[in-house]
């Protein structure tokens, strides 16, 4: 197979010929506009629209009363208001939705909706929502979920070790920041339904969701996902698409919504905030005895998944390592603070920070180098999963470990005023969505009229390159070139439902699928050459262009397609592989990394730069070696951006940084000249499952890793991110002060 082909749509987006949703315009748009909140927590007294409906130009003004069926939505609960009624949540929520001629009177109509609100208390921490005379977020109270994990006896654990390390980890607000933000255009039909041109990582339950709020048939609404600028979760979830619907639904004309980089901040989702307190014993050997470990995650005002993202922290606190005796307990409150929901690793991110800072932390305490030390403690191929559930066996987390052990970084020069240090962290990290929950997934291969072969998938092109693995895949698979080929994803009328975007699920459903057609598909194909040319069917092989007798074409596949009447289609439908063992999210695929990070700490300016940053991965066969390196190394800097620059602050539950000159995310100039990807690619004897994705791996472990060469190179733990300059020169001080102190206290003895 292939493995550096140029991508599916490397060429068009290179050049800038390539049509986003965002660049979509139709005949007679209108342009939507959305009034918010302007506090996070307020009650709604009363909404005056007809100043803004009598303005030239206003088209439509919207409000709760005009939403014709649910007015709410959300994956698994719809619980967020398109527009809200009596009670405004946080900063982003909805209030009212205006369709003009142009997005200046649009946005000159918001400012003459009357809206009068009475302020209410602002939760705008987990700890202040959880305080027993708090107001409440729902009727329920402001827990969201509580996730609960125990094996063995976790006192006995402590009593058996010989060091003991406890801390609380700090895992920050982080925002998506994509390059193409929220929006798209939403066109009526003459049957009354629509077709929605927005980024989503899945179609058919926007398309479900829609047909909730609108109250007409699912059928009747096409979504069109495909191409978008970046999503890494935050566009898993409904964001603009009810508003465009409604107002396009009223007005009967197109309307066109796209976010400002400000109202993307405002309402889009974020990374949950997460204070994960850990307690960790080892014996003398090494061997750890107990882990006990404390999420608090801040999910804001709505549930998104929440639930699950909890769950997946939860699942992933042990990580690949063998420990007796655990206990593990997790809320997800709700605040008034921002809507947290799907981010590029799923809770793993946050987990792992604090897993691996308790790792380093113990091989400190115990004079032991922290490599072995987590050596000592890896699980074995056959173990069972982390909940304690059967999974594939793997021994991924082993072979990334002594892959990455062995490898040297290059050499920097150092001075008084600068210190090298180098960290390394590993991690596991589950693909699919999880026991108990719907993971269907599927695909279609078909001889079109035309001559191709088309291989229709329900997944979206986020960027990923989930196109160049469809098509690497298909041409390994049918000996086909590449013009012979037709992909077809990201539009529900021309697609089977295959399930979403996410959760590195991709790659793997479409090397299923493809593995499950291949050979019925290739029999039918030469079945029908051998009618059509009476050519015997043992005789004949596919190949570019058509159907081959020894070397020689005998049919090129438009005359194939021609020969018959009817279609040649199959269709595949089958769930993400799950345990068998019924544990409510627990995974049954992982695949595993280490990553090694050298970093120079100024310690006159307590600037962290990056030097080089190496990472194994074990996820079975590579596809697309290009594709593969891009995510890994892209995830890796979006995780730099995390260990060391970005928070999205909030006040008082408002935005401190609302836009891009006061959020800090990586640019060229952050980049560490040294990245290398080491794909390790062997399965276990009897692993059918073929390749595993690779989308969020690459950013789970950097900021541990990161956060030990720190520690190497000033001496100071961290424990908080993002590691920001001032808080690290901090650290250096009062470190530099207790040794002092301890200096003057030896020599008075």
């Amino acid at each position: 197979m292939e493995k550096r082909t140029i991508r599916h749509d490397g060429i068009p987006k290179v050049t800038g010929s390539l049509h986003y949703l965002t660049d979509l315009t139709f005949r007679d748009t209108l342009y939507g506009k959305i009034l918010r909140s302007p506090y996070p927590h307020a009650r709604i007294l009363s909404i005056h629209t007809e100043k803004a409906k009598q303005l030239p130009g206003v088209k439509a003004v919207l409000t709760y009363a005009d939403v014709p069926a649910i007015n709410g939505y959300g994956i698994i609960v719809p619980d967020q208001p398109v527009f809200c009624e009596t009670r405004v949540r946080y900063v982003g929520d909805a209030v009212a939705a205006v369709a003009a001629v142009s997005v200046e009177v649009a946005t000159a109509a918001l400012l003459l909706i009357e809206v009068e609100y009475e302020e209410l208390p602002v939760l705008d921490s987990p700890e202040k929502a959880l305080e027993p005379q708090a107001i409440k977020l729902r009727p329920e109270g402001n827990i969201l979920h509580i996730a609960h994990h125990q094996k063995g006896d976790i006192g006995q654990g402590f009593a058996n070790a010989a060091a003991i390390v406890e801390e609380t980890y700090e895992l920050p607000r982080q925002m998506h920041a994509y390059m193409e933000t929220e929006g798209g255009t939403v066109v009526p039909e003459a049957d009354g339904g629509i077709t929605v041109y927005m980024g989503t990582q899945h179609g058919f339950k926007d398309r479900f969701q829609l047909a909730r709020i609108l109250g007409i048939p699912e059928e009747h609404i096409r979504i069109i996902s495909s191409p978008m600028g970046g999503s890494f979760g935050g566009k898993d979830e409904l964001n603009l698409q009810p508003y465009a619907a409604l107002l396009a639904l009223k007005t009967r004309r197109p309307v066109k919504i796209h976010h400002t980089r400000m109202e993307s901040v405002r309402a889009g989702l974020k990374r949950h905030p997460m204070k994960i307190t850990v307690r960790t014993g080892a014996d003398q050997m090494g061997r750890l005895t107990a882990h006990h470990v404390e999420i608090i995650a801040d999910t804001g005002p709505y549930t998104t998944l929440g639930p699950a993202i909890l769950d997946f922290a939860v699942e992933h606190a042990v990580g690949p390592y063998r420990i007796p005796h655990v206990l593990v307990n997790g809320k997800s409150v709700f605040t008034n603070n921002a809507n947290a929901g799907e981010f590029r690793g799923f809770g793993g991110n946050q987990i792992t920070f604090a897993l691996e800072g308790q790792m380093d932390r113990l091989a400190d305490k115990l004079g032991m180098c922290p490599v072995e030390l987590r050596r000592r403690n890896l699980r074995l191929a056959d173990d069972l999963g982390p909940l304690e559930q059967r999974i594939v066996p793997t021994n991924g987390a082993r072979l990334v470990l002594e892959r990455l052990a062995e490898t040297t970084m290059r050499e920097h020069t150092t001075s008084s005023r600068k210190r090298v240090g180098t960290g390394f962290a590993l991690t596991m990290h589950g693909g699919g969505l999880g026991y108990g929950r719907l993971d269907h997934a599927g695909g279609r291969l078909c001889l079109t009229k035309e001559g191709k072969i088309e291989a229709a998938f329900g997944f979206e092109e986020a960027g990923q390159g989930i196109l160049t693995v469809i098509e690497t895949m298909m041409l390994k698979a049918f000996q086909c070139g590449r013009s012979d080929l037709d992909i077809q994803i990201g539009d529900t009328d021309r697609v089977p439902p295959t399930g979403s975007t996410t959760a590195s699920r991709g790659t793997s459903m479409v090397w299923t699928a493809i593995e499950r057609l291949k050979k019925p598909f290739t029999k039918a194909l030469l079945e029908q050459a051998m009618r059509a040319t009476g050519i015997a069917e043992k005789q004949l092989q596919l190949g570019v262009g058509g159907v081959y007798e020894q070397g020689t074409l005998a049919i090129d596949y438009k005359s194939l397609a021609h020969f018959s009447e009817m279609p040649l289609c199959l269709e595949t439908s089958f769930d993400f592989p799950t345990s068998p063992d019924p544990t409510e999210g627990g995974h049954y695929l992982y695949t595993f990394a280490a990553v090694k990070a050298k970093v120079e700490v100024d310690r006159i300016t307590g600037r962290v730069q990056v030097l080089d940053l190496k990472q194994a991965v074990a996820a079975g066969p590579v596809v697309n070696e290009l594709g593969y390196r891009g995510q890994i190394e892209g995830g890796g800097i979006m995780a730099l951006g995390y260990a060391l620059m970005e928070e999205a602050i909030m006040e008082q539950g408002k935005y401190a940084t609302e836009n891009f000159d006061t959020y800090m995310i990586p640019s060229i100039k952050d980049v560490p000249f040294d990245m290398e990807t080491e794909a390790i690619e062997t399965l276990e004897q009897g692993d059918c499952y073929g390749p595993r994705g690779v989308g969020e791996i690459g950013t789970v472990a950097v900021a541990p890793a990161i956060a030990k060469a720190i520690h190497q190179a000033c001496g100071c733990w961290v424990a908080k991110l993002p590691v920001s300059p001032e808080r690290l020169l901090e650290a250096m001080e009062e470190r530099e002060e207790d040794s002092w102190r301890s200096h003057v206290q030896t020599t008075e003895k």
